[in-house]
């Protein structure tokens, strides 16, 4: 059968990582560290995938920008100590070979940093997987459509041919900013009814489930 798309495109930390809880952590974390109020786990949870700046600002709106790398510094630290025993969700690895070997090209949206971004790759020995991949350092943050356009661009591969999978309701809005569909992920870092309401393709539970509702509709 044909396929529908030629280019998948994968958020990284909560749909291939699993690493939202220790995100939520660690901003919990370097909030207490600096003295501003402590966010809730579900508003920590919620600013994943954003651009430092975005997450600030969403997080602690009283903070003064001349503190914001103090506070992301404090973050660091924390998120550092500990990302190498991140994973990758169970079957992740093995499934992006196959979809390679499907012939999909695959990338990576992300709102981590470059640095970040090729740590956990290394880590996880995946870099090899991607023929391309963006982060929030070096594009705009979601949900702006800019790096779907930036790897659009490196590619050759239009949005009608493209395919943006994500755990957030930032992955879905700027897929649908970018003119391109989208798949859900509920065991990331939002909750599935924020994630219906955007109107993915599909909203699936588990990554196995991602894999087999990619074979058989992507």
């Amino acid at each position: 059968m044909p396929k529908q798309f030629e280019l998948l495109v994968f958020d990284w930390d909560g749909t291939l990582a699993d690493s939202a809880g220790l995100i939520a952590r660690c901003i919990q974390q370097a909030c207490a560290d600096i003295g501003v109020a402590v966010p809730t786990e579900a508003r920590a949870r919620y600013v994943i995938g954003l651009g430092l700046e975005d997450a600030l600002a969403h997080l602690v709106p009283e903070l003064p920008v001349s503190d914001y790398r103090r506070l992301a510094d404090c973050y660091r630290t924390h998120y550092f100590a500990g990302d190498a025993q991140v994973p990758l969700f169970g079957g992740a690895r093995d499934a992006l070979l196959q979809l390679r070997a499907e012939g999909f090209r695959l990338a990576v949206a992300t709102g981590k940093t470059r640095r970040g971004l090729d740590r956990a790759m290394t880590n996880l020995g995946v870099t090899d997987c991607f023929d391309a991949t963006r982060c929030a350092d070096e594009s705009a943050s979601k949900p702006d459509p800019m790096m779907l356009h930036q790897l659009f661009d490196e590619l050759g591969v239009g949005p009608s041919r493209s395919l943006m999978i994500g755990d957030t309701t930032h992955d879905l809005d700027m897929a649908r900013a970018a003119g391109v569909a989208s798949v859900a992920v509920t065991y990331g870092a939002h909750p599935r009814a924020g994630l219906v309401a955007a109107s993915p393709m599909a909203c699936v539970d588990r990554f196995d489930e991602l894999h087999r509702w990619l074979a058989t509709n992507a």
